[in-house]
């Protein structure tokens, strides 16, 4: 038996979802019955028979998992619920398994995946839409790529009304409709906090400022998610700022990103000059200028003879 194939039918097993009771499911990948499928792939030894052998892996694979989603989310585990959260992460990892081989990776389409099978987040779809999107930020930001950064000559070889900024892929840009940084720091800081307080205390306190929080009306909040010297910041922005920045990621040039994102601006066009100033030493003092990519300074130029 080639190894390829034996390592493939032990992960279709292994990555088989447990039964009610937490144990391996006695029907076997395609059908049959997985004592026999086991015995097929898997040596019995003098303590554990061919299945029960396979089980440990299968048990371990689903234990370590769901763990690693209720550690990557525990937001959206304070929005939904416990139970609720630990189905739909059964639910969606049945669906989307993992592919990767880092952990870190494992919730990439949660977000698309509750927009598909949103009787998961049904009364609360806004508000879990946006913490699960902020909290995949949150994993992007603390170890997303890092390009190189600006440089001075960048900015004396290019002319002024061609002159583009791209922004760290690290950087990350959201457009939000609840206050979920605040409520995801409440979440993590009472994790944290070593407290006299029993589980159920602070799960009840959890519960209620989650509440609190879904009787809010939806309003706009714009966010940048960004790392420095090693840790994660939410950074609330102005609009104009978010605008600003998506722009200039599309690979607008700096004069056309700043036409757009004044277009609807409430800023008085008096002090349009010192906002963009303003915004532009923040941000470069805060390292989110990378050098723009060559085929995004091309497609510009094309765009441009167009």
């Amino acid at each position: 038996m080639k190894l390829l194939t034996l390592q493939r039918a032990v992960a279709r097993a292994v990555m088989q979802p447990l039964m009610p009771s937490e144990r391996m499911q006695r029907k076997a990948p395609g059908g049959g019955r997985m004592s026999a499928y086991a015995a097929r792939y898997i040596k019995p030894n003098d303590r554990l028979t061919s299945f029960e052998r396979l089980e440990i892996y299968n048990r371990q694979y689903w234990f370590r998992v769901l763990a690693s989603l209720a550690e990557d989310y525990p937001g959206l585990r304070a929005v939904l619920g416990g139970r609720r959260f630990e189905a739909m992460c059964k639910a969606y990892l049945t669906e989307c398994p993992s592919r990767s081989f880092t952990l870190r990776n494992l919730g990439a389409q949660l977000a698309a995946w509750l927009r598909q099978n949103a009787r998961w987040i049904s009364d609360r779809r806004v508000l879990a839409l946006d913490m699960v999107r902020l909290e995949w930020a949150d994993i992007e930001a603390f170890d997303g790529e890092a390009k190189p950064a600006l440089r001075s000559e960048d900015l004396r070889e290019a002319k002024p009304a061609s002159l583009q900024l791209d922004i760290q892929p690290y950087v990350q840009l959201l457009d939000l409709h609840y206050p979920v940084d605040d409520l995801l720091l409440e979440v993590k800081h009472g994790d944290d906090t070593p407290d006299r307080a029993s589980n159920a205390v602070q799960e009840r306190r959890k519960h209620s400022r989650v509440h609190a929080v879904a009787k809010l009306e939806a309003a706009e909040i714009f966010l940048a998610v960004h790392r420095l010297d090693f840790s994660v910041y939410f950074r609330r922005i102005e609009p104009e700022e978010f605008a600003l920045l998506t722009a200039l990621r599309s690979g607008k040039t700096v004069e056309r990103a700043i036409d757009l994102a004044f277009r609807k601006s409430s800023v008085p066009a008096a002090d349009r000059a010192a906002f963009v100033q303003r915004s532009f030493q923040t941000w470069a003092a805060l390292g989110w200028f990378c050098r723009p990519e060559e085929n995004k300074r091309g497609e510009k130029v094309r765009e441009k003879r167009a």
